[in-house]
């Protein structure tokens, strides 16, 4: 069983930056593959970036490429999504998701785990 805490969330102007984390419960986090998705309002959840256990492998959704990072520390049980020039259309809650059939996905009946979310609000 791994629990996953987003935070980071947060209120934030067109083309500003903020950095979520997701800090994983359990001693075997190295052995998943971490996404993020997020689901804005009245849309259906969409997948936005996923990275490989050893961090080597990351892939973004078009939308975000570019302007997001994803990154991971093994050591801490924690992944990050670094998201720079914010758009409108970026506000969502963001979850992220662990995977253990995976080496990485951008589909989210491939996680087995997810969080609860944190809130991102960008104004225009």
């Amino acid at each position: 069983q791994v629990q996953l805490i987003e935070s980071g969330g947060g209120l934030v102007q067109a083309g500003g930056s903020l950095r979520l984390s997701c800090a994983a419960s359990g001693r075997t986090f190295s052995r998943y593959a971490m996404g993020w998705f997020r689901r804005a309002p009245g849309k259906e959840r969409e997948f936005v970036a996923t990275i490989s256990r050893s961090g080597g492998y990351s892939y973004y959704a078009d939308s975000v490429r570019g302007r997001f990072t994803i990154s991971r520390d093994n050591a801490k049980n924690t992944v990050y999504l670094q998201m720079n020039s914010l758009k409108p259309e970026d506000t969502a809650v963001y979850f992220c998701a662990a995977g253990s059939n995976v080496p990485y996905s951008d589909l989210a009946n491939e996680y087995d785990y997810w969080g609860q979310g944190t809130q991102v609000t960008v104004s225009s």
